[in-house]
Order: C-alpha cells, then sequence, then structure tokens
C-alpha cells in the first residue's frame, strides 16, 4: 500500500521495575498505520544512535513505500552515558540480566497491549551495533520463543556469547544477520581497551553454521563506526522484514 502521509515518530515515558529507572521509549510508526493491520516489530538497543546516526526511520520510509519490506514499527530504546550502556548491554554488566529480562518480560508485553503487533516470535526482530549488537544476541537466545531473529553489527563476541549461541536448544528458531568489518581487529572499547573484534565473529559465524542457525554473513571493508553501519541498514531491514 503506498500513502503520501508522513510517518510519526513518538515516544513514551516507560518505567521499568526490573531497572528501577524510566527510560524515554522511541516509537517509529509507518505512514501506513492503522490498528486494522498487523505489524513486525522492530527493537534497537543503542536506539537515539539508530535514529540519529543511522537514520533508520527515513530507511524504512523508502522501503515501505517501495513496497520492499513488510510493515513494520520501529521501537528506539536510549541509554544514559557509555558507563551506563555498558552495565545494561555487556555480558558481565551489573545491570546485564536485568535489562534482558526488561526486554522479554516488560518491554514485549506492554508493546503487544499498546500496538498491533504479530504476537509470534518470528514477527520481532532485535537490532544492535557493538554491544548492542551481543545483549540484543543473548536476549534472542535466552528468549528464543519472543524473539525470533537478530541483526547484528559488529557485535562484541566473548567466551559467555558464544557459550549461550552453542546452547541454544533449537538453533534453527533464530534467523541471524550477521556482519563485520574487515578492520575491525583494533577496537577501542568503552572500557579503554583494545579488542580484536573480527577473529571472535568469524569464530562466532563458524558456530552458526555448526549449529544450524539460518543465517546471513558478510566481512565488509570497513572499521567499527555507523560510516559503515549506516549504509548497511538497507539490506539488513530488506533481508529481515
Amino acid at each position: 500500500m503506498l500513502t503520501t502521509s508522513k510517518s510519526t515518530i513518538k515516544d513514551f515515558m516507560f518505567d521499568s521495575k526490573e531497572l528501577g529507572e524510566s527510560l524515554n521509549i522511541l516509537v517509529y510508526l509507518p505512514a501506513n498505520f492503522s490498528p486494522l493491520y498487523k505489524y513486525n516489530l522492530l527493537i534497537a538497543q543503542d536506539g537515539k544512535d539508530y535514529f540519529q546516526l543511522g537514520r533508520i526511520a527515513r530507511v524504512a520510509d523508502e522501503l515501505l513505500e517501495k513496497g520492499e519490506i513488510e510493515n513494520v514499527i520501529i521501537v528506539g530504546i536510549p541509554y544514559q552515558n557509555v558507563q551506563d550502556r555498558r552495565k545494561k548491554y555487556h555480558p558481565d554488566g551489573e545491570q546485564n540480566a536485568a535489562y534482558i529480562r526488561f526486554l522479554a518480560h516488560e518491554l514485549v508485553p506492554y508493546l503487544d497491549q499498546h500496538y498491533p503487533t504479530l504476537h509470534v516470535g518470528n514477527g520481532r526482530v532485535l537490532i544492535g551495533d557493538s554491544l548492542g549488537a551481543t545483549v540484543s544476541l543473548m536476549t534472542a537466545v535466552k528468549y528464543p520463543n519472543i524473539f525470533g531473529k537478530v541483526i547484528l553489527q559488529s557485535p562484541l563476541v566473548d567466551e559467555k556469547v558464544l557459550e549461550a549461541v552453542r546452547n541454544h536448544p533449537n538453533p534453527q528458531l533464530l534467523d541471524v544477520y550477521h556482519i563485520i568489518g574487515l578492520e575491525e581487529t583494533e577496537v577501542k572499547t568503552t572500557n579503554g581497551s583494545i579488542e580484536d573484534f573480527l577473529t571472535p565473529n568469524r569464530e562466532l559465524h563458524q558456530l552458526f553454521e555448526e549449529k544450524g542457525y539460518p543465517n546471513f554473513y558478510e566481512e565488509f571493508d570497513g572499521n567499527h563506526t555507523w560510516k559503515f553501519w549506516q549504509p548497511d541498514l538497507k539490506r539488513a531491514l530488506k533481508m529481515t522484514f
């Protein structure tokens, strides 16, 4: 359905018991939005970054107008600062388990109640870059019936991540879109250390293959920045939706 009316981006405050704080959540509603339709759900960690640096609303507008993707509502979850982000997104972060529970047990039920979403795992997608990709993957692996797809842009991969992927009870239930840059061999992380992201991502890809996860994988010619993640979004959304 083509429409000339504009998509809208709204925001609302969400009180999370799991996290013990209020979060300002962003919601993209497409131009054709109507409670009579059902919508896929894309939940973005680094939410403000995906809207501002990734220009994800503009990308979705274009693809929807051309009929190249299915109906989708995009929800962005912002972080307060780099320390807050690490606490929630890193597998060793003190709020990591609570953040994962917030996504599955608080945010999804709220969105399902307030928006005409598809109530199936295959209709719910998590997206993130770097640590945001890491927590997206860990959440989808922990809750295979709630989240059926992930878009991973240059995730941090450590032994905990590999272990979680190795132990997924039904790998065929999780559809993975996975990219990593060839120049991501010396990435400066938020705690100041320099890490090789490329090698563990190759290991992760091998694991996806061995375990039978449906997955798309590409190594792009670039580094750990939005300069490369932003142009990739169009393909990521087309392949996922």
